[in-house]
């Protein structure tokens, strides 16, 4: 079985890798990609050659008229929300790489989701290194009495905590809450 894959924010950072790894992939075929700044534009000539003749839609709606099974975003946090929701409205599963959803938008797609019977997984982060880091912290977190998590990210990165915090946050508060030793307030 091949599933048919569209990708927002196609020519971003990780969109590039992501539409030549879905194009080299057996079990996949890249049928849509997205990018306001390159709409109109064969996906070839943006990304390179190993792409498959793919021309670049300005909106998810506009993509997904193809037939689609995935539908992976990599945008941006003013995005990520209405894009996921015009996938979820069209009955398609999504894959959800863009950090900046509240809690409230979590509740919402989810809801949609389970109206439109399909799937949506969502990470703050996907590379191992942080899969292992979240792992590792709960793993410390059942032994030692108080942590914190510090956010450090690109003055331009506009959503703060960014995913992979959040994430973590919600995970170690899973375990349990720290115990808070000396106030922060009575620090000097």
């Amino acid at each position: 079985m091949t599933l048919n894959v569209c990708i927002a924010g196609a020519t971003g950072w990780v969109g590039k890798p992501l539409c030549q790894a879905v194009s080299a992939a057996d079990d996949l075929n890249l049928v849509g990609a997205v990018s306001r700044t390159h709409k109109g534009r064969n996906l070839k000539d943006v990304v390179g050659d190993a792409n498959p003749d793919v021309i670049v839609s300005g909106s998810v709606a506009e993509a997904l008229e193809v037939p689609t099974d995935v539908f992976v975003d990599y945008t941006r946090a003013d995005a990520v929300k209405a894009n996921v929701m015009t996938a979820i409205r069209k009955g398609v599963h999504v894959v959800i790489g863009t950090s900046g959803l509240t809690d409230e938008d979590f509740v919402e797609i989810n809801q949609a989701a389970l109206a439109q019977r399909v799937g949506v997984l969502a990470a703050g982060n996907f590379a191992i290194t942080a899969v292992l880091l979240q792992r590792f912290a709960c793993e410390a977190a059942k032994y030692l009495s108080h942590w914190e998590i510090i956010d450090y990210a690109s003055d331009a990165k506009k959503d703060a905590p960014g995913g992979t915090v959040r994430e973590l946050a919600f995970r170690l508060s899973e375990v349990r809450r720290p115990e808070v030793t000396h106030p922060i307030e009575d620090t000097i």
